[in-house]
């Protein structure tokens, strides 16, 4: 196991899964305090990387593309203070972020983790109810219905309408932008078979926001109804193969296909991950003639899977 201990965090890898816990301290963002502690499966990486500064260094995490409902939703627009996939390291703990980035580097190459994108979520998004009080209004999402409703700074246009309940299997798509510089940010849910060009100012199925403490909260709930809407990139699985999906996650095309008649499901599994790792070594010895893993690289992927057999 490795975990690294700062006043930003915490961060713990067991080998299948990265458990991410915000630190106590009062530069940690608001969002980050509230979402808590994240648990991020290894399949849901796409890389790892440390940059060292002169007082303090910044480990990240690169999910891939579709894996976090929290990212597609936001389009990657989080600042550091509210972005949970990065830890902020003290100078004196650059030693231990290497280690941290080798060991998860390492159980990437020998998982054989794909760095492509992915047609399902592998994270389960926040916890329910969640509400949100900032900018022009206050959402709330219940799982299956949003209610958008007013404060006395909304425009009255918006407002003479009174507050709005948007039924989840209405809504098509949701997006968080934050505010920047003079223009103002939003909460905005598109919704089937209304408009889709009203400033958010006027639009009653948006929040405006103008760039205060609690705007970043909102991604809470942008979060919350994306992960059960339909995965963009889903599509139908083929006859015969069963559907993989973790804990909490959408069912996708991702596929476990069943061991062959008359072979004990145990020992089948013991006999394909024993020859899956002699594979794996000589992929490595090939990758380490060809150059393109460095001798550090090769031996500590090497050594990761012989601790496997």
């Amino acid at each position: 196991m490795a975990e690294i201990i700062q006043k930003d965090g915490t961060w713990t890898f067991d080998g299948e899964a990265l458990r991410l816990t915000p630190g106590r301290d009062r530069n940690v963002g608001l969002l980050r305090r509230t979402l808590g502690e994240l648990t991020v499966p290894l399949e849901a990486l796409a890389g790892v990387s440390f940059e060292q500064g002169k007082k303090t260094g910044r480990l990240r995490l690169r999910l891939r593309d579709g894996a976090d409902p929290l990212l597609l939703a936001t389009g990657g627009r989080l600042t550091e203070p509210h972005d949970p996939y990065q830890l902020l390291v003290e100078s004196d703990r650059y030693g231990v972020a290497e280690y941290f980035v080798d060991e998860v580097r390492s159980a990437l190459l020998l998982e054989r983790v794909s760095p492509d994108p992915v047609t399902r979520y592998l994270l389960s998004g926040p916890s329910l109810p969640v509400s949100v009080a900032a900018g022009d209004g206050t959402a709330s999402f219940d799982g299956e219905q949003v209610r958008l409703e007013w404060n006395w700074k909304t425009e009255d246009a918006k407002a003479a309408g009174g507050a709005r309940s948007l039924a989840l299997a209405d809504i098509t798509a949701v997006e968080w932008v934050p505010a920047a510089g003079l223009e103002n940010g939003w909460l905005r849910f598109t919704v089937r078979g209304a408009p889709t060009g009203t400033p958010p100012k006027y639009d009653p199925h948006a929040v405006e926001l103008w760039g205060f403490k609690k705007d970043p909260l909102m991604a809470l709930v942008a979060a919350a109804v994306q992960v059960r809407l339909p995965h963009p990139a889903s599509s139908g699985g083929k006859p015969g193969e069963i559907r993989a999906a973790g804990p909490g996650a959408v069912p996708d095309t991702a596929v476990v296909r069943a061991p062959e008649a008359g072979v004990p499901q145990q020992r089948a599994a013991a006999e394909d991950d024993h020859d899956a790792l002699l594979r794996r070594l000589r992929e490595l010895g090939e990758l380490h003639r060809t150059g393109v893993l460095t001798d550090e690289e090769f031996t500590l992927a090497k050594q990761a899977v012989l601790k496997r057999m």
